[in-house]
């Protein structure tokens, strides 16, 4: 695709968003029941394409290019498909985002300052090999009246064309170019340049990936980057939960980025849990590795100081007996990807030391980290879940694509009177309102 087209595409998103932006919740809705009625209708389709990626990332699995993980997360079947119609729908039953009224304020009488929640504009995507993202990018964006432009992984792009086409098909009574599908690197690289065009830019990848994307450009980055994620077993568990929670964490979906990949032990229960705990994991085709006092107690391979700084995305696992709550923390601050935290025990004292001193999006309380997903959190999907701690933090829904406006309801007002020696004071008193235009002359 030529720098003309990119050009061309990004223009055609901005002109939609100033749009986009103005369409009603209803039409918005009804656009997203579109969406997900033509995922289910062309199924066949969409299986077909994604049958083509699969078989070619297959390929690559066996010259040792790509990892059993990335082929999980890139292969989808009708119910797969189903669950992404149904997450959809979830988008569209979310409370609209846009219009409500963060504060409203009193100047003076008949002054009154809103602040109301309105689109970001123009988002920029870039995300790993899961077609399911690219739906869930696309329903997040329209429900919050973003344009939205959607650059996926080579590895799926068979998939991403046919969903995008789909998509574009279901809501072509929105306006041209609310969504835009990108496929060359080149065309990430002229992207990342139109910092006057494109409003926000989520990666999602590694942490080199997104530091790429950072140093290329000047728009705002909302990063998505790996999760190291950890589960503490602190000497106050309860230890058969703690068995099952420390199961779940890892074997349930190993391929996401809130599955857990470092095992920390308190040194007061090791030699009770661990025996049992390993022979599970074993069960399951787990690969482990600990540390010295791990492997005093179990038989397991040793783990190497890049195991605790590493996201396997498979059934893979390092395990570390420390001394209390206290090292787990130190550890988790040192070691962890700032994405998601549990510790695991029946002492309230030390689930809020943890809590309150881990350095992380999400931090549990006797809760498996694969809790920390949109869909699970209520926000109906994500674009991503972000690790840094501006804008947007954790799961990013519907409220993390908005921003938001000031609009100020005067009555003919003029900041002279407000000035000098005899100025008028401001009363400056909150009150409960919804905005409305012409709110002070329909009064």
């Amino acid at each position: 695709m030529s720098e003309r087209d990119t050009d061309a595409q990004v223009t055609e998103a901005e002109r939609a968003a100033l749009d986009l932006a103005n369409v009603d919740e209803a039409a918005r809705n009804d656009a997203l029941q579109s969406m997900a009625d033509a995922i289910r209708a062309h199924e066949d389709e969409i299986l077909a394409a994604n049958e083509e990626d699969v078989e070619a990332a297959e390929e690559m699995l066996e010259r040792g290019e790509y990892t059993q993980a990335l082929v999980d997360r890139l292969e989808l079947d009708a119910a797969k498909l189903d669950d992404i119609a149904a997450m959809v729908e979830s988008v569209a039953e979310q409370d609209d985002p846009l219009g409500e009224t963060l504060a409203a304020r009193e100047l003076d009488e008949d002054l009154e300052l809103y602040k109301v929640a309105v689109p970001i504009g123009v988002v920029a995507t870039v995300f790993e090999s899961r077609p399911d993202a690219l739906v869930q990018i696309a329903a997040l964006a329209l429900k919050s009246g973003n344009a939205v432009i959607l650059k996926g992984g080579s590895e799926a792009s068979e998939s991403n064309r046919v969903l995008y086409d789909v998509i574009r098909e279901a809501t072509e009574d929105l306006p041209t170019g609310w969504a835009q599908l990108i496929e060359a690197r080149e065309d990430v690289d002229r992207l990342l340049e139109m910092d006057d065009k494109v409003d926000l830019v989520m990666p999602r990848g590694s942490s080199a990936f997104v530091s790429y994307i950072q140093d290329n450009t000047q728009i705002p980055v909302l990063g998505h980057t790996e999760g190291v994620c950890h589960v503490y077993v602190d000497e106050d568990a309860d230890l058969e939960m703690a068995e099952d929670v420390a199961f779940d964490a890892k074997v349930q979906y190993p391929a996401v980025c809130n599955a857990v990949e470092t095992l920390l032990v308190s040194e007061a229960v090791a030699d009770e849990f661990l025996p049992g705990m390993v022979e599970r994991y074993e069960d399951a085709g787990v690969e482990l590795r600990g540390d010295e006092a791990t492997r005093d107690i179990v038989d397991i391979d040793p783990a190497t100081e890049d195991d605790w700084d590493t996201e396997y995305g498979d059934l893979e696992l390092a395990i570390k007996v420390v001394e209390d709550v206290y090292d787990a923390v130190d550890h988790v601050n040192a070691h962890g990807s700032k994405h998601t935290e549990s510790i695991l025990t029946e002492d309230e004292d030390a689930a809020a030391v943890f809590m309150r001193g881990i350095d992380a999006a999400s931090v549990f309380h006797n809760a498996s980290t694969r809790f920390a997903d949109g869909y699970r959190y209520g926000l109906g999907a994500e674009v991503g879940i972000s690790t840094g701690k501006i804008h947007a933090r954790g799961p990013v829904g519907l409220e993390g694509l908005t921003t938001y406006k000031y609009y100020l309801e005067g009555d003919g007002q003029l900041v002279a009177t407000y000035s000098g020696e005899d100025a008028a004071p401001f009363t400056h008193e909150d009150f409960d309102a919804e905005w409305q235009p012409g709110r002070l002359s329909g009064e």
